[in-house]
């Protein structure tokens, strides 16, 4: 059902505060027991959904079990803006949405910026791919054929070249690709404006409480039970990520196939003077993500490992080596710490976003590796449905929930 504004569905009913208690961390802010739209799940593709939904005037509150802002996979994103150096073989599907919603970030962190005077780290400098022996030439090589034959324009570079572009590169670099275009910015100042800025403009946020089943009106979803009591809503997105494939307040037939997939990263510090590096640098075992602060993270696992959290010795070694491989100069830098999350990995590794066979549920989850690229045209896309009434989310038609549905022969 369209949504036209507040109206009687945006703020009326009790002063009750699911979530929002005195004993509550993070935005603590008093739902009322009807809204427009509820989103669950506070990550970064919730909140991008959840302010884009306030920008557009919808009564929308986000609701979320953790009292940490950003959500399980924000916490241990790099932050690449990567549609050119990230994009694969068999994916042809994802670059187009990739490519529109980098294209959205300049703008959208402009905004936030001047909105909540919060610095989100966004830069545009292009992401250096190199190669530091002949196997790993070979397949950069065939990474920027792909490039180019999806019209994407690489630059390559000869090793002298690469060290021009970064002079901190290990004389050991034998071959590197610049991706135009590519960028980064940080995850958790990202979450952070967004939040803030979702709740300036009328989004209701609460952190620390739990959904625990649906509220269904003859099999149309009309809204969540929380353990603070029931909130109503004439639409439910669901945008938690990872936990996506396992909830059991979802009936079995509505939960889509999404899988955590383990990644572990490393954060150092840099210390006084020139930056190691001053964009992102991608080898094919390791990827080094600069902060404006000084910061430096190191990531490389994809692990699957179902829901096995530890940091692993091996995991951290594997980092460290190989960062020091492509950047020397980091044995100098402090070690600040290494932490574990999951990507909600799917089957064809597109996304899940859009309208589910039960009216009234909303899915926006599956990012996998691409969610904070991914978020701000989720956002958009996901708001337009809402608003527009639209079955698709346009833009991320590829993403529908039912091509699963399809693929399984139930429709």
């Amino acid at each position: 059902m369209p949504a036209t504004g507040r109206g009687a569905a945006g703020r009326s009913g009790s002063d009750e505060a699911p979530g929002a208690g005195p004993d509550r961390e993070g935005t603590e802010l008093e739902a009322e027991t009807r809204y427009e739209a509820v989103v669950v799940g506070g990550g970064i593709i919730g909140l991008s959904i959840a302010r884009e939904l306030a920008v557009q005037g919808v009564g929308v509150a986000l609701l979320d079990r953790d009292r940490e802002k950003g959500g399980d996979a924000t916490q241990v994103a790099a932050g690449m803006l990567a549609p050119v150096g990230e994009h694969e073989f068999g994916e042809e599907s994802l670059l187009p949405m990739n490519l529109a919603s980098a294209e959205l970030f300049p703008g959208l962190a402009e905004e936030l910026e001047t909105a909540t005077g919060i610095e989100v780290g966004y830069r545009r400098q292009g992401g250096l791919h190199v190669a530091l022996d002949r196997d790993e030439a070979a397949v950069l090589e065939r990474m920027a054929d792909l490039q180019e034959a999806s019209s994407l324009e690489p630059h390559r570079l000869t090793p002298s070249g690469a060290r021009e572009v970064e002079p901190g590169l290990s004389p050991s670099v034998t071959s590197a690709v610049l991706a135009p275009g590519d960028g980064a910015i940080d995850p958790r100042l990202f979450a952070d404006a967004l939040e803030a800025d979702a709740a300036t403009r009328g989004a209701t946020v609460v952190r620390g409480g739990s959904v625990n089943a649906l509220l269904r009106d003859s099999g149309d979803v009309v809204g969540v039970e929380t353990t603070d009591g029931p909130i109503e809503s004439e639409v439910v997105i669901v945008a938690t990520g990872a936990e996506t494939g396992r909830l059991d307040w979802l009936e079995p037939g509505e939960l889509p196939p999404v899988r955590p997939v383990k990644g572990q990263v490393v954060e150092l510090r840099v210390g006084e003077g020139a930056p190691l590096c001053s964009r992102p640098i991608v080898t094919e075992r390791v990827y080094l993500v600069p902060r404006p602060d000084g910061r430096l993270v190191v990531g490389a696992t994809v692990e699957e490992r179902g829901w096995d959290r530890e940091v692993t010795a091996g995991g951290v070694h594997e980092m460290l080596r190989e960062a020091y491989r492509v950047l020397p100069d980091l044995a100098e830098a402090s070690f600040l710490g290494a932490s574990a999350g999951f990507r909600p990995g799917t089957p064809d590794n597109l996304p899940i976003v859009g309208r589910t066979e039960t009216p009234g549920l909303l899915l926006a989850t599956g990012h996998y590796r691409n969610g904070v690229l991914l978020s701000p045209l989720t956002g958009a896309a996901v708001a337009r449905m809402v608003v527009e009434g639209l079955e698709v989310a346009p833009g991320m038609e590829a993403a529908d929930p039912g091509r699963f549905e399809v693929r399984a022969g139930r429709t």
